[in-house]
């Protein structure tokens, strides 16, 4: 049984991401949440909405302990089964200006998105390449690559990934393991409703935010065996806003 991991996917594109899978891909979906079971529950109800199946997982990317416990016993319960694609989705902002940036906010957003990744794709890695096929995507930002004010922490975390992708992607590609990324702009999720949507959408060419969905297609491309030749590549799914 094939399986298809994703970190955070109880809500925003992680959700649409899982149920976008579910409609293209022939894998069972692993939702992984951290705190909000329901949310998570809610997006494998999705997924069965549109025939996919799957199951919910709870760890913390930023505990390597527990995402390694979890991540075994989830193997020891499921024996047959093979981990092939993992969509690195997991992250948090804490905005603010770098000068009055306490130590814990800059802390916090790099160990979710930085360290998650080391967490989660380490803990599989070693799977990936007995199984010699598999797909890694890790969602960035469009602040990884230019540079966001007022988000120095997340910039730092999402840019230190993308070097992370192409570096990998080099190492494990002779055994048909690709790593790629997507950078999203402005999407209409929770992370970014506390945004003047007005005001912003005004820097967009396409003139609007962006809907979970429109990245979700792009990732389940990558996550599909036809993206065999694109490796350690970014993505860019922002309207148009940096190019």
């Amino acid at each position: 049984m094939k399986y298809a991991l994703v970190t955070g996917g109880s809500r925003g594109i992680g959700r649409a991401v899982c149920v976008q899978l579910a409609k293209d891909l022939d894998y069972k979906l692993l939702i992984n949440y951290n705190s909000n079971k329901k949310a998570a529950e809610e997006t494998l109800a999705m997924v069965e909405e549109v025939g996919g199946s799957g199951q919910i997982i709870q760890f913390n990317v930023t505990d390597s302990n527990d995402v390694k416990n979890a991540l075994e016993d989830w193997h020891e319960q499921h024996k047959n089964a093979v981990i092939e694609v993992l969509v690195n989705n997991a992250g948090i902002k804490k905005d603010g200006l770098f000068m009055w940036m306490p130590m814990e906010d800059w802390s916090s957003v790099i160990n979710t998105s930085l360290n998650g990744f080391y967490n989660v794709t380490n803990a599989l890695i070693q799977k990936l390449l007995t199984n010699r096929y598999g797909r890694i995507i890790n969602i960035v930002s469009v602040s990884g690559l230019k540079g966001t004010p007022g988000q120095t922490n997340y910039s730092a975390a999402k840019s230190a990934v993308i070097g992370a992708t192409k570096a990998l992607a080099q190492e494990v590609a002779k055994r048909k393991i690709t790593v790629n990324a997507v950078a999203p702009g402005f999407v209409e999720t929770d992370m970014t409703e506390e945004l003047d949507e007005a005001e912003l959408k005004k820097m967009i060419p396409v003139n609007r935010f962006g809907k979970p969905e429109e990245v979700a297609h792009v990732v389940s491309f990558l996550a599909s065996d036809k993206t065999s030749y694109i490796t350690g590549e970014v993505i860019n799914i922002n309207g148009g806003i940096y190019s």
